[in-house]
């Protein structure tokens, strides 16, 4: 049966689904109601006012993918026997729902080169072996990964144990998505992460979605979006893809919108992949000719103003027209319903980041916030919507190449460490000089670097090349097959909510949480935190500032960064007081920003050409399904979607009629970087004709590695491909 909403009856279900695997509803029911911030995106959700509770304090917020990640971890440890019976090869065949699916890892892992399978070792063992291999090498030759599902106390002790060690190779996953909000956001108002708090999206009577499908990547934000429209606010969804849950949605703790729906799109707008950025310029023209420019507000409190008039006063109708896809009374249209908001959010996904002009977007985006003082007020402003619950947190802790001026300062002066002044490489430049030999190990705390990355043949022949290549995680995934360095090591590491120690992490609204951790769930895997520090004792013994019997105290970290990270010095006291806090300086419900003026700034850009379109071209973008999150895939269907599997490449019916191609015709997809063979090609009337999706990772193939400048993120969202039969 056809889905026609996101939510309902249908999200009830799953919740018992997810109970029966996870060893009952009431044991998954009190894993979620624990004091501890949520497993998955970074709205941000429970702590110390506990599981299935916003910052708010309404309740019960839980999602589909709360429950999909507390399943995973609740799942039973994988059986030493099971590395003997099953090789490399064996692993390689495996989905990565399959991988996920095989258990929680409890024995670290190794495997060498020229063996056949994973052999199981004492942790003594793998201390030894990685210690070993990175006293033999130059720091430089060394790579530092973070995934953001870490907690901010490890992501702080791992990037300065990194730093003392040598080097400023430390990177975050943030470099594959929402890097160039940061980089666009701090440009545009110098601070690099959301202007509002939750309770500005309940004062706003319009909320702009560009580039993103909440319903399924970030579910709990679709209750806000509910109570915008019940208040006669309108929300604006600009997407090349109809999304299900984005026309309607029926959220479960609301028995209205359970029983009858709740309509979230007021106007859907479908550019082309890639016709973003002329879509937001062709708004900022229409706002002009209306006049509805807030002029004081632009004189007042923004500069860059006279180039950006300018820049949209040259712009033609038919360039915008013919770049974005979208029609100029369609665009007048959406500018009038934002000339009548006298509150507005902004708010965007990777849709928008994951282009070759991602910066750029996110200017745009800023320069239509300021043009009407939607920025700098109550009830309106900038809203990245991230994706991991605590990479904002990982970030603001340090985990970023090139430490800020006032933390590298900080860390020297307060506690006498001494850090490196060379230029660390970013995500990309890392996977690229491991291809080169340039690098020699890498070191990942979480995550899947493989099949995060794009050119997936590439990574894979990158990271095979590495000499030691250790990966800190809970279960398995497609890293732990493809791409094996020489000397490959995985450990096992406890969950958030098993922690021995309280740790914290930061939503994206800038809210910091204490979890409380809990009691573990399978023997084996260890802290974070204590794997670090033991490593840290081994490598990094004798550098000055450094004690690593105190620093395996999460408390101890605390108090470091809260004396180096600015806004973060109530960390310092959270274990006792257990107050969350807002980190201060982020937030701006005043037109003063965090520039060296207080001006926000404008930017101009040229507006780039619309790709793919030969006759047998499409624009392909990556996305995720309902059930998955980032690369872990849960479930192979997507049910929102309407798809039963995972290989296929979904177009319009008219370019399957423009291809002679029939529904589920097997294809090979072709890009510049790779190919897909035995894919099914199906017609999908929900995309804009002349575009297509497929699914992430397993289509990292495709993709190639052009990076925006700036960002340095990949643009996974643009790409052109050819169809063959």
């Amino acid at each position: 049966m056809k889905v026609g909403s996101g939510g309902g009856f249908r999200a009830i279900l799953y919740t018992w689904k997810k109970g029966r695997e996870a060893g009952g509803v009431w044991k998954l029911y009190k894993a979620l109601r624990s004091r501890n911030s949520c497993k998955t995106c970074a709205l941000g959700m429970g702590g110390q006012k506990g599981g299935m509770v916003n910052e708010q304090g309404a309740f019960p917020e839980v999602c589909k993918k709360s429950m999909q990640a507390m399943a995973a971890d609740m799942q039973p440890g994988i059986d030493p026997n099971f590395w003997k019976r099953n090789s490399i090869e064996d692993l390689k065949k495996l989905s990565p729902r399959e991988l996920e699916s095989l258990g929680r890892i409890i024995h670290p892992l190794r495997h060498q080169v020229n063996q056949s399978h994973y052999e199981v070792i004492t942790w003594q063992t793998a201390y030894d072996a990685i210690a070993n291999k990175l006293t033999s090498v130059d720091p430089n030759e060394t790579f530092w990964y973070f995934s953001g599902r870490s907690s901010n106390e490890a992501g702080f002790l791992l990037q300065l144990l990194a730093r003392v060690y040598g080097t400023n190779n430390v990177n975050n996953c943030s470099y594959y998505c929402h890097q160039a909000s940061g980089v666009g956001l701090q440009s545009a108002v110098g601070s690099g992460t959301a202007t509002i708090e939750l309770e500005d999206i309940e004062k706003a009577d319009l909320v702009w979605l560009i580039g993103g499908n909440p319903a399924s990547n970030h579910p709990r934000l679709m209750t806000s979006l509910m109570h915008v429209r019940r208040r006669g606010g309108k929300v604006i969804v600009i997407n090349p893809v109809r999304e299900t849950g984005l026309v309607r949605f029926r959220v479960p703790s609301d028995p209205i919108s359970l029983l009858l729906g709740t309509k979230i799109a007021s106007h859907y707008v479908q550019p082309h992949i890639g016709g973003d950025l002329p879509l937001l310029w062709g708004i900022a023209k229409a706002l002009m000719r209306s006049g509805n420019l807030n002029d004081s507000f632009l004189t007042d409190h923004c500069n860059g103003v006279d180039e950006w008039l300018a820049a949209v006063e040259t712009l033609t109708w038919q360039e915008i027209e013919s770049k974005s896809g979208v029609d100029r009374s369609e665009i007048e249209s959406i500018a009038n319903v934002y000339a009548d908001s006298e509150k507005s959010i902004f708010s965007w996904t990777m849709g928008i980041t994951h282009h070759a002009n991602g910066v750029e977007n996110v200017q745009a985006i800023a320069n239509l916030a300021m043009a009407r003082g939607m920025i700098g007020k109550p009830g309106c402003g900038l809203m990245p919507i991230r994706g991991h619950s605590n990479v904002q947190g990982i970030g603001s802790v340090g985990v970023t190449p090139k430490l800020k001026q006032a933390l590298f300062d900080s860390l020297q002066s307060k506690y006498g460490v001494e850090l490196p002044t060379t230029d660390g490489k970013d995500t990309m430049q890392c996977i690229e000089s491991a291809a080169t030999g340039e690098i020699k190990v890498g070191f990942c705390l979480g995550g899947n670097l493989y099949g995060s990355n794009p050119d997936a043949k590439f990574a894979a022949n990158a990271l095979s090349k590495l000499e030691l290549n250790v990966m800190l995680n809970t279960t398995m995934n497609t890293g732990h097959a493809h791409g094996l360095a020489q000397d490959t090591i995985v450990l096992p590491v406890l969950a958030r909510d098993e922690e021995p120690q309280s740790t914290t992490q930061e939503s994206m609204f800038n809210y910091v949480r204490l979890s409380d951790g809990g009691p573990r769930r399978v023997p084996g895997p260890r802290s974070e935190v204590e794997i670090i520090a033991a490593i840290g004792e081994r490598i990094a013994k004798d550098k000055p500032g450094m004690q690593w019997d105190s620093m395996k105290e999460t408390s101890t970290l605390r108090n470091w960064i809260g004396s180096v990270v600015p806004g973060y010095e109530k960390i310092k006291e959270i274990e006792n007081t257990k107050q969350e806090f807002q980190i201060e300086g982020r937030t701006f419900h005043s037109p003063s920003f965090a520039t060296d003026d207080g001006k926000a700034v404008m930017h101009t850009h040229q507006l780039p050409e619309l790709l793919g379109c030969g006759d047998r071209e499409l624009r392909m973008m990556t996305v995720r399904s309902e059930g998955q999150f980032n690369t872990v895939v849960y479930e192979e269907e997507d049910l929102y979607r309407n798809q039963d599997r995972r290989d296929v490449i979904l177009m319009h019916p008219d370019d399957l009629k423009r291809f002679g191609l029939t529904h589920d015709q097997r294809v090979t997809v072709i890009s510049e970087t790779g190919r897909l063979e035995n894919i099914f090609a199906r017609g999908y009337e929900e995309i804009r004709s002349g575009n297509a999706l497929m699914y992430y990772p397993e289509a990292n193939v495709l993709v190639s590695r052009h990076i925006d400048p700036q960002s340095r993120t990949p643009a996974f969202k643009n790409v052109v491909v050819r169809i063959e039969i």
